[in-house]
């Protein structure tokens, strides 16, 4: 039975949220990922995807108004062609499903950390994605990563909203209606990448760095991270981290 069935916030006194990013901090899917987002935006637009933009601390939403700019769409880009856009990147991105266990990986002890932070009292863990919540769930049940995450409380790109406000809006509603908002000081954010450190910090959430992707150290610590694991194969210092962040 998964974490999401054993534990959630209206049935028990959660008061320790943890956040997780998911692509390179949790998982590698970057290889699927580029193939849809490349069928998708040549179905809706009309253009092949030539120049693609950085993803890091970045919903689908943000990067397809960048794909438009970046490979010279005629027309002005609204509302109706981003749905469009992430209808048709659902679907691409389901129909290579099978592919992400041979071009994709989880990253090394990500299983055992999520496992970890599940087994810490008063204690809720989801994920803010820039991904579509169907996209986001299929990447982590390929790996084995679901079962410990109440995805219905996450945060995902579906929205054109940046993720400092999806970090905002699951403190805001995780515990359910009636249940209060998370402090600051509850709420918890491990990434791979500095966009990401920026936006917890605006979002109300205290940073831990994971180095699973390109940035190093020096430069999630310059974004404002205070505490940087060298990856996830410790689940004991994951849970430290927890502690540390949260004062308990």
């Amino acid at each position: 039975m998964g974490w999401s069935a054993q534990r959630r916030p209206e049935e028990s006194v959660i008061s320790r949220l943890v956040l997780w990013n998911i692509d390179l901090t949790l998982l590698d899917a970057g290889q699927v990922m580029r193939a849809a987002y490349a069928e998708a935006f040549e179905k809706v637009t009309g253009e092949p995807l030539v120049y693609l933009t950085s993803a890091a601390g970045r919903t689908d939403s943000e990067m397809f108004f960048e794909f438009c700019a970046r490979n010279y769409v005629d027309t002005e880009p609204d509302t109706g062609t981003l749905s469009r856009f992430l209808s048709e990147l659902e679907t691409a991105f389901a129909a290579r499903g099978d592919e992400l266990l041979s071009k994709g990986r989880a990253m090394p002890g990500a299983q055992a950390s999520l496992a970890a932070v599940a087994s810490l009292p008063d204690t809720v863990q989801t994920v803010v994605s820039g991904s579509t919540r169907a996209t986001a769930t299929t990447k982590l049940a390929a790996f084995g990563l679901d079962s410990y995450l109440d995805l219905e409380i996450g945060g995902y790109g579906s929205v054109n909203y940046p993720k400092s406000t999806l970090i905002q809006s699951i403190r805001l509603h995780a515990k359910g209606e009636g249940g209060g908002m998370y402090t600051e000081e509850e709420t918890v954010l491990f990434t791979d990448n500095a966009p990401d450190v920026r936006a917890a910090l605006i979002g109300g959430a205290v940073p831990v760095g994971v180095l699973n992707g390109p940035a190093t150290e020096g430069q999630l610590r310059d974004a404002g991270v205070r505490t940087v694991l060298p990856d996830l194969t410790d689940p004991g210092a994951v849970r430290t981290a927890v502690h540390q962040a949260t004062g308990r």
